[in-house]
């Protein structure tokens, strides 16, 4: 029986489970009440998604003893927060009268691609605790969803349905939080003392 006792890498990863969804949930919120321009918006947009690098870091650890998974996540969700991460300084640009790269050529076409990146993490970490069954199936399950509802809600603005995948995407996450918690923290803090 491992005793080791949490580390403080093992808590940000822990704690990213509901930071990064609840963070995630006040940008869209306020996304939906002011406009897809709102600059505070924009500036927790940016946070949120720097949350999920946390959030797959942990599934990452989670699906550790399914490497094929583990990577598959791992490689999506580093790629995919660069697009959401763009995808928030992009609104932040916008809202300063700046010109909407979503919206322009050439070099500008880059955020789009990662964007869908981060929706195909999503979807991958659904089907990947699904099919090595590393977490509940309810959670998968909601992560499935609100894989499918994030590019239909934000590609064409749909703020009710934004605010709604948020939801799913907190109480799956949250709920990995419950019941996941104690099989990853052993698992990351002793990570770097195996073999």
């Amino acid at each position: 029986m491992n005793t080791t006792a949490p580390t403080p890498t093992d808590r940000i990863l822990a704690g990213s489970l509901v930071l990064a969804p609840l963070t995630y949930l006040l940008a869209d919120s306020l996304y939906a009440a002011r406009g897809w321009d709102d600059p505070t918006a924009a500036v927790l947009h940016v946070l949120g998604a720097i949350g999920y690098t946390f959030v797959f870091l942990y599934v990452v650890a989670l699906l550790r003893d399914h490497p094929n998974w583990s990577a598959a996540v791992l490689v999506t969700g580093m790629v995919g927060v660069a697009g959401n991460v763009a995808y928030g300084f992009n609104t932040i640009h916008v809202s300063l009268g700046g010109v909407d790269l979503v919206d322009a050529d050439g070099a500008a076409t880059l955020v789009k691609p990662l964007g869908l990146v981060f929706v195909l993490a999503l979807l991958l970490t659904a089907i990947g605790l699904a099919v090595t069954g590393t977490a509940p199936r309810w959670a998968a399950l909601l992560i499935g969803i609100a894989s499918v509802t994030w590019p239909a809600s934000h590609i064409p603005n749909i703020a009710w349905l934004a605010v709604l995948t948020q939801v799913l995407l907190l109480v799956a996450f949250g709920g990995l939080y419950v019941t996941c918690r104690a099989r990853v923290e052993p698992r990351v803090a002793t990570a770097g003392l195996a073999g």
